[in-house]
């Protein structure tokens, strides 16, 4: 720090300017850009030596923005890392405006990544002085997000934003300030977390809020939701009504262009060109066979209101994701990871199972953690959670790393049979198709009408042999055609 001052004292010298140095007031981000190579040619000139590259003094300028005695009260708080080695962001929206007072562990931004999206929240206690970016821009790390006045709370140090593993939660506040409580009158919400109750039909004011004040947080809404509470549902003027939103699947209206148009790779299916890429290299074994969903469909009608009077949806998925876990129990090497060099097979001891989702940025899979140790109810919740926060964008970097094994309901919108394209460092992936009620025949010759799905698999023929994958099938079929005997094998 006593360095940064010398070549700080210095430069501003140079340039005639005065800094007091207790009230000075930080630089905006476009002013900090510039006197960057007053920094570097004032530290040559000292030292008496060619000027150094701007990397040399990274850390010179973060001890600089993250100083309070150098550059007054009004502190730069910079992009913290928000984990998978991700350098830029794009600002998705503001939690915060300039005049809003905030304290440590707030949130201030959601920001959306090629790979995930995250809360940012702040380290420091004070009033919001600028925002750095407009919705949509692109943010980068480690540099200005927005600036604080911390004049109210003396001077202390920083405290350093740890990257997420999961969705990101903010450093311990003050309980005093902090504790989560229902709200009397006005709810305080974010836009974003409005809207998505209001899908739900969920009334914000019988949902427990622990962000400042009282504010309701995406965490309480999904925890109120998980907490197997029954929505409240809230009547609306019809004014207020939102217009429907149409499903991924819907049909969009024609687009008649009258020129060529460019759009970027980006986003989610910038993760896709890499991965499909990488995923075309490997040689592929395919397995194809057709399930006799009868019993099952019988068991679901049978399960479906009792499981929605706790407060979430029940489809066929719950019962082939736990199938699946099952049968991998009799077949791990299909539950393994490879290296690039496929020199090293890595047996998962979790079966964390990826679920492929269509949104409108483009094709994500996020699994769901630990599955063999998983109820089929809490697998049913986690599958909602995790198709909600896709579809409004909101999944964290756990959700969609550490995967297994993964599937494509692809039957959901159509088709029968496919080919599913692994997602590496996996080994096997399925896709089913969609359930129809077809004619086949019992053991006896006689007719029936019969519920039938098609499945298709996927392994990577470098570690997996075609007779296990077809052996696997076989037990996974047996478990979905007779669900009874599942509870032989359940733990």
């Amino acid at each position: 720090v006593s360095q940064c001052r010398h070549i700080v004292g210095s430069m501003m010298l140079s340039l005639g300017i005065r800094l007091a140095i207790s009230g000075g007031r930080c630089l905006s981000r476009r002013k900090h850009s510039l006197l960057r190579p007053a920094v570097i040619a004032a530290s040559a000139q000292l030292d008496n030596r060619t000027p150094r590259s701007p990397a040399a003094y990274q850390g010179c300028l973060r001890a600089i923005n993250s100083s309070v005695v150098v550059l007054g009260r009004i502190l730069p708080f910079d992009l913290p890392d928000v984990g998978e080695a991700i350098q830029t962001v794009q600002i998705k929206e503001w939690l915060v405006k300039p005049g809003d007072s905030v304290a440590m562990g707030d949130p201030v931004c959601e920001v959306q990544s090629d790979k995930s999206a995250a809360t940012i929240y702040i380290p420091y206690s004070g009033v919001i002085q600028e925002l750095m970016y407009e919705v949509d821009d692109i943010a980068t790390k480690d540099e200005p997000l927005l600036t604080i006045d911390t004049e109210d709370e003396g001077e202390a140090d920083p405290v350093d934003t740890p990257p997420p593993d999961a969705t990101p939660q903010p450093p311990p506040p003050p309980p005093s300030s902090r504790e989560p409580h229902l709200q009397s009158g006005k709810v305080l919400a974010t836009p974003a977390v409005r809207k998505m109750a209001s899908e739900r039909g969920i009334d914000l004011s019988q949902v427990v809020g622990s962000g400042k004040e009282g504010r309701v947080m995406k965490e309480d809404l999904f925890r109120h939701i998980e907490g197997g509470k029954a929505p409240v549902t809230v009547q609306a003027p019809a004014e207020a009504v939102a217009p429907p939103v149409p499903p991924p699947d819907a049909t969009p209206p024609p687009l008649t262009l009258t020129e060529d148009r460019q759009e970027p790779v980006k986003g989610y299916r910038a993760v896709m060109v890499k991965t499909m890429t990488t995923s075309g290299q490997i040689p592929q074994f395919g397995y194809c066979d057709e399930v006799d969903m009868t019993n099952l469909v019988q068991l679901r009608a049978h399960l479906k209101p009792q499981i929605e009077e706790r407060g979430t949806k029940f489809s066929y998925m719950p019962v082939i994701i736990k199938a699946l876990s099952m049968a991998l129990h009799s077949y791990p090497v299909l539950n393994s990871t490879v290296d690039p060099e496929c020199t090293v097979l890595t047996h998962r001891a979790d079966h964390n199972i990826g679920i492929a989702m269509d949104t409108d940025k483009g094709l994500v899979v996020p699994n769901i953690k630990r599955v063999q140790h998983k109820s089929m109810f809490e697998i049913a919740m986690e599958l909602n959670r995790l198709h909600e926060q896709s579809r409004t964008g909101y999944l964290s970097p756990q959700d969609i790393t550490g995967g297994t094994f993964s599937l494509s309901n692809i039957g959901a919108i159509g088709g029968t049979y496919n080919r599913p394209m692994l997602l590496p460092p996996e080994v096997a992936i399925g896709a089913f198709g969609k359930v129809q009620v077809l004619p086949r025949f019992d053991e006896d010759g006689s007719l029936r009408k019969a519920h039938v799905m098609q499945v298709s698999w996927s392994a990577d023929h470098r570690v997996i042999d075609g007779a296990v994958v077809a052996r696997f099938s076989n037990l996974w079929k047996s478990y979905l055609e007779n669900p009874g005997t599942m509870i032989t094998d359940l733990k």
